[in-house]
């Protein structure tokens, strides 16, 4: 509680009352004569007869004594003490007599504002700093909660569904732009036209090992002076090919070429390389490395692991109840149109193999060569002159490709 709290409250128009037992001293006539100029003044503010002041000389603090009005009203002695002119304005209110004190008092009223100030100004601080660690600690709270509410599956969750949600929104601006669809639609066919165009290059890689040929286990050579089948046959183990021999194609042909590869392998008989197994000269046999998908036949990928022989392998031919063995003995990749390289003479029975390389192309042409060993090569027969023998100037080649077939264009 503040020491102004204890003031007693008084209407603003009456001054205070000093306390009971004050003494006012004799005036001289002047001071009458200002309380007089005071009289009026009351009166003229609170009416006549409201406050009369006892003459300056009687020694009591309010006077009963009838005014000059003629009722009898009490006297306010403070007021009447400061309209006496004196020359210090403290001795209208103050009477040492009445009013003084001693050091110890004044002492105890000094010591209690100073530790009213103190209590209060150190609660305001404290309140203060109070609230603001409070606030801070709410802060905290708050950002741990927040923290710890959100789990990790709940974040993945959130930002899976911030994803799928800005996919989405972009999907549909996509939609909106009629230039998509042309694009996709350019794509589309740019995609089918590229598997019709080189499809035979990814079938081909896969296929050269899953559809090589069907070598069974009887065809597995013991002794090669055993007689075996009227079929004629090419048998090469190393890369498990054992396909039909097909004799009647025209070399210079491509579609007959074509047409007899789809069932084996042809015989490739040209001027100077026409010779057949057991005979003196080139035996040549010609197979697909990789055909389309669309085309028939089951040995369009016959010839897709030539490449893998090597010197000194294997290769058989059943032909009229005999089976040949031939040894190899090089391995060549000429252009398509170099037939002189098979024209080797008639000097030793030979064979050479022909397929298309890079695997899935026509480009070029590998040719896989051997000498006959068994039987005795000195007792070859001569090849006899054989009237459909073809000038070919070009090697048998795969199928058309897509752009091939659409423009008319062989191979």
């Amino acid at each position: 509680m503040r020491p102004e709290d204890n003031v007693p409250s008084v209407p603003s128009h009456i001054p205070p009352s000093r306390p009971s037992g004050l003494v006012v001293g004799s005036r001289d006539s002047g001071n009458e004569a200002a309380a007089n100029v005071a009289r009026s003044q009351i009166d003229a503010l609170y009416g006549p007869g409201t406050i009369h002041l006892p003459p300056t000389d009687t020694p009591q603090n309010i006077s009963t004594t009838p005014a000059s009005h003629g009722s009898n009203q009490p006297v306010n002695v403070q007021v009447a003490n400061q309209s006496k002119e004196v020359t210090d304005p403290y001795e209208r209110t103050h009477d040492e007599s009445v009013h003084h004190l001693e050091d110890n008092v004044w002492q105890r009223y000094h010591s209690a504002w100073q530790s009213y100030y103190q209590q209060y100004y150190e609660r305001y601080y404290v309140g203060q700093v109070h609230a603001a660690k409070q606030s801070l600690e709410e802060q905290f709270t708050q950002h741990v909660t927040a923290d710890q509410a959100v789990s990790p599956d709940e974040a993945l969750y959130d930002l899976r569904s911030k994803l799928r949600s800005r996919i989405t929104s972009r999907a549909a601006e996509i939609k909106k732009s009629r230039h998509f669809i042309p694009a996709v639609a350019a794509m589309v066919v740019m995609l089918i036209f590229l598997f019709l165009q080189y499809n035979r290059i990814l079938f081909a890689n896969v296929e050269a090992y899953v559809s090589p040929g069907a070598l069974s286990q009887s065809s597995i050579i013991v002794d090669s002076q055993t007689a075996v089948g009227p079929d004629p046959k090419l048998i090469i183990p190393t890369i498990s090919i054992e396909v039909p021999i097909i004799w009647d194609a025209v070399a210079s042909d491509q579609q007959s070429l074509n047409a007899a590869m789809d069932n084996g392998v042809a015989w490739f008989n040209i001027v100077g390389a026409d010779a057949h197994p057991g005979e003196f000269g080139n035996f040549v046999v010609s197979g697909h490395s990789a055909n389309d998908w669309v085309d028939k036949g089951n040995y369009k990928f016959i010839f897709s692991r030539l490449d893998q022989l090597k010197e000194g392998d294997t290769v058989y031919a059943n032909y009229n109840g005999t089976r040949y063995t031939y040894s190899i003995t090089g391995k060549k990749v000429v252009k398509p149109t170099d037939v002189s390289v098979l024209q080797v003479g008639s000097d030793k029975p030979r064979i050479t193999l022909i397929t298309c390389t890079p695997l899935g192309t026509d480009w070029d042409r590998l040719l896989v060569f051997g000498e006959q060993v068994s039987p005795d090569p000195a007792t070859a027969a001569k090849a006899p002159a054989s009237t459909d023998s073809s000038k070919a100037t070009k090697m048998p080649s795969n199928s058309p490709t897509f752009l091939q077939r659409i423009f008319g264009i062989n191979p």
